[in-house]
């Protein structure tokens, strides 16, 4: 007599008794995971995704490029799936809101995917890193502000947590409120480990009342661009791509700015950059991505025919998630010596192939900000804890503490608006402390009105707060928060510098979930395979090239007003002959006064477009000093 055989979902169908749980390989232990795996299966390992339901953990760098760039074999489309399409995945896993088929530019291939990408690559590619660097120095400031003088913080719920969601929000058009409504949402959407609870669908809702404004009175920002698409046929459509954009740089960049800032606290190499030390926030950054990638594992490509990689074989079917982190840490790429990966970013933190990231660029400007806007205006900051002690988020997906006790010096936020340097936030735009430096202006161009000091730490708890109690996130047409009013006096601090060049191939970024797509309490229905696709599905079709245009932008003038001329040079007869005295600042347009740097245009839209550079001004304009003949 043949017993029968277990209900699907069950723990027992299925082998994956003594298999690697995924969670382990997303925590505190994964480098040691990682190299037992290794030993054991080598570059491509079985793992259990969650009890009952087993998958294949690609660990080899050479095996994730594999993967990621043979579509027409490993597929992005969850409906390829083995085990879900057979019940053995449950109706109510914690799996699907990361892995679950979605129809947007993730959940599709070849192309489909093209086509859903490119809105996102033209609206990365067109915006102004200048003005969204502003942006988010003001977020961070306006954050800082609301604890800096406490002498006490936890920089991931309060800082880290927050500061991606308001920048990013910022640049599709959310004005405060909503700002503060979608970090409220997004905390009723997700629960502890990224699971869904009752409520999430408000994040979808405030998107969506985003998008019908927008339609009626189009404005300079990504939601706009977005609508203005050609490849976005309709309204569901830029629905998808805006939740996809924003959800995804959420929790990476989060991860991002923690693991950066507990590296820079922890490690001497870098925490001696705060007392003149030789490696800075760049290096760090670099070495997060190398070290604690964001995505330590990233879901995941579908076996369309039987294959073989990394020596193991591989069915129609079979579920493959990519080990960022193990493969950074592959020692057959990866050197023994720290110090040979400076400057190197061959990583894989952004993944690599067609799904890779289109927003490397402003998510690193996003990050760097943030971390070095908190090192400069929270003085002799350090951990509060052992960083052994530190906790780390439960998640088979990212690599987060979390949470980041820190103890620092309090400032007076009375007075940092007079300070600069280590230890106050600097007198720059956007930055500055109190209402009047914190103002909003709405895209219609309202009067501004002021956010009141100390009200961010509310805006940290993602929900505890008040719409009102909001600090500025980053508008963008003409409302970036903390922009100077035209004719305002610079203090004339510097602004950090921006290396976006030599970034590696773009590549994927998700968020632990991406909300509004699944709805909350209901169950996606049975995966419907793609239109004439067989039980593997039908092959794609090929992926073109899709090379990631970076941005370069001149030098940054000093924003919001003029600034007073040069002092004149003693007589050349004092002077040597080899140097004479430099010129006084020369105007930066034709008939403007000499001497003077005109104030630029109020900040404007993220997307505007760049004018063309000013003809330098005639010889006859430029006054030298006394004593000095030009050649």
């Amino acid at each position: 007599m043949t017993a029968p055989a277990p209900p699907p979902g069950c723990p027992a169908h299925g082998t994956t008794t003594g298999l690697t749980p995924l969670v382990s390989a997303a925590g505190a232990d994964a480098r040691r995971v990682y190299e037992r795996l290794r030993a054991e299966w080598g570059s491509v390992a079985r793992i259990e995704l969650e009890p009952g339901v087993p998958g294949w953990l690609v660990l080899g760098y050479r095996e994730v490029l594999t993967v990621t760039r043979q579509e027409k074999t490993f597929s992005r489309d969850a409906r390829h799936w083995r085990d879900l399409n057979d019940g053995v995945v449950r109706p109510d896993s914690a799996l699907l809101p990361m892995m679950a088929h979605r129809d947007n530019v993730i959940g599709h291939d070849g192309t489909e995917h093209q086509r859903l990408r490119r809105p996102l690559v033209d609206a990365v590619a067109g915006a102004d890193q200048r003005r969204m660097r502003r942006s988010v120095e003001a977020v961070c400031a306006g954050l800082l502000e609301a604890f800096s003088g406490r002498g006490t913080a936890d920089l991931v719920s309060e800082y880290a947590r927050v500061v991606p969601l308001l920048a990013i929000g910022g640049l599709f058009g959310l004005e405060q409120t909503q700002a503060g409504e979608l970090l409220r949402a997004r905390a009723a959407l997700l629960g502890d480990g990224g699971r869904p609870r009752p409520g999430g669908l408000r994040f979808e809702e405030i998107l969506s009342a985003v998008l019908r404004d927008r339609r009626a009175h189009p404005g300079n920002d990504l939601t706009s661009a977005f609508l203005a698409h050609p490849d976005l046929r309709d309204d569901a459509e830029v629905l998808r791509s805006v939740i996809v954009m924003i959800s995804a740089g959420n929790e990476t960049t989060t991860a991002w700015i923690a693991n950066t800032l507990r590296l820079m606290l922890t490690d001497e190499r870098f925490r001696g950059r705060l007392h003149g030390g030789r490696l800075g926030v760049d290096e760090a950054l670099d070495e997060v991505l190398w070290q604690d990638p964001p995505m330590a594992n990233f879901p995941a490509r579908y076996a369309l025919h039987d294959t073989e990689l990394g020596g193991r074989t591989i069915r129609c079917g079979d579920v493959l998630v990519l080990g960022l982190a193990a493969a950074n840490a592959d020692p057959a790429v990866r050197p023994s010596d720290p110090y040979d990966m400076l400057g190197n970013r061959a990583h894989l933190a952004f993944s690599s192939g067609a799904h890779a990231c289109p927003a490397q660029v402003p998510a690193r400007l996003i990050a760097k900000t943030a971390v070095e806007t908190a090192l400069r205006g929270l003085p002799e900051v350090s951990l509060s804890v052992p960083d052994e002690e530190l906790p780390w988020r439960a998640s088979p997906w990212t690599h987060c503490p979390a949470s980041l006790p820190v103890r620092f010096a309090p400032v007076d936020t009375g007075r940092t608006a007079s300070r600069s340097g280590t230890g106050a936030v600097p007198d720059r735009p956007g930055a500055s402390s109190g209402a009047a430096g914190r103002g909003w202006a709405s895209p219609g161009g309202a009067s501004p009105h002021g956010a009141s000091p100390g009200t961010a730490s509310s805006v940290a708890a993602a929900g505890e707060a008040s719409p009102a109690d909001m600090p500025p996130a980053s508008p963008v047409a003409e409302s970036l928060p903390g922009a100077p009013p035209p004719g305002a006096r610079s203090s004339g601090a510097p602004s950090p510098g921006l290396s976006p060049a030599g970034l590696p191939p773009a590549g994927a970024f998700p968020a632990d979930s991406f909300p509004g797509t699944v709805p909350s309490g209901r169950a996606p229905s049975a995966p419907d395979r793609p239109a004439g696709a067989g039980a593997c599905g039908a092959p794609t079709g090929p992926t073109a090239p899709d090379p990631y245009g970076q941005p370069t932008g001149a030098g940054e003038s000093t924003a919001g007003g003029s600034v007073p001329p040069a002092a004149p040079a003693p007589p050349a007869a004092r002077l040597p002959a080899a140097r004479p005295a430099a010129a006084p600042v020369r105007s930066a347009a034709p008939g403007a006064p000499v001497g003077r740097v005109p104030a630029p245009p109020r900040i404007g839209a993220v997307l505007a477009p760049r004018p063309a550079p000013a003809a330098p001004a005639p010889a006859a304009l430029r006054p030298e000093p006394p004593g000095f003949t030009a050649p």
